[in-house]
């Protein structure tokens, strides 16, 4: 079950890392820098609970939406200075380079830190769940649905997905200035939070996440260039024809006499 649970959990994020990531320096900085950032949120919401419960004397469910609430605000919030952050360093890139520009793009920078984000999420998210799940005990004896752990390693799955989709539209419409797009994914990360509330009710949670991440998904490829006449090129593996006709007749020796 551990394995299984981390597999689905992480399987997708650490295939991305490894063929996209990986072999690029700049990359790994950036997917750290990103890292980064999501714990100074964390850190951010920590206190900002720690105050509210002391202050309140309290921990009622109405206190856990409010935090949750905070919570995500602080990452879109860290998420924004991340943004800041990376667009002066791109302009640093391209000023240190010879042909002006930056060896990395600003949308690489985009998927690479929502990645981050997500993958660090994800394992603070489900670090106890799996714990809880290489044993000694059975999920479900007592009544309780025996899908806990799979459900929690799918959710945590499509969270992953969701922040690496999230940073791109987010990066693409601070750049566009486009308070619409940032608007959105608020409201979509506010809503994907709301929807964990209704656990144990897996079907109205998973459902509902799984439609949003795959319209986040659609959102976020169009947002960054693709289209689907890519995809079809893509999966027939054809190499386009050359540009240039080379013509052999003016090079043939003239025959002799």
């Amino acid at each position: 079950v551990f394995l299984g649970c981390a597999a689905i959990a992480f399987g997708p994020a650490a295939a991305l890392v490894l063929l996209t990531v990986a072999a690029e320096p700049l990359r790994v900085i950036v997917l750290v820098a990103g890292a980064f950032f999501w714990l100074l949120s964390l850190l951010a919401a920590s206190l900002l609970w720690f105050v509210s419960v002391q202050l309140s004397g309290r921990e009622d469910a109405a206190l856990l939406l409010l935090g949750a609430a905070a919570a995500v605000l602080l990452q879109e919030l860290c998420r924004f200075a991340c943004f800041k952050m990376l667009k002066k360093a791109d302009e640093g890139l391209a000023t240190l380079s010879e042909d002006g520009q930056s060896p990395i793009s600003l949308r690489q920078m985009a998927y690479v830190s929502g990645l981050s984000f997500g993958i660090v999420s994800g394992v603070f998210s489900i670090t106890n769940t799996l714990a809880d799940s290489a044993g000694p005990g059975t999920v479900g004896i007592h009544g309780d649905s025996p899908y806990y752990f799979i459900t929690s390693a799918f959710l945590t799955m499509a969270l992953v997905l969701l922040h690496t989709f999230w940073g791109i539209i987010f990066f693409d419409a601070c750049e566009r200035r486009h308070a619409g797009g940032l608007g959105l994914v608020v409201g979509s990360h506010l809503l994907t939070s709301g929807l964990t509330f209704l656990n144990p009710w897996y079907e109205a949670t998973l459902g509902p996440i799984f439609i949003l991440t795959l319209c986040t998904g659609l959102w976020a490829f169009g947002t960054a260039g693709g289209s689907f006449h890519n995809v079809l090129k893509c999966l027939s593996c054809k190499q386009e024809p050359e540009g240039q006709v080379m013509l052999y007749s003016a090079l043939q020796v003239p025959p002799e006499e």
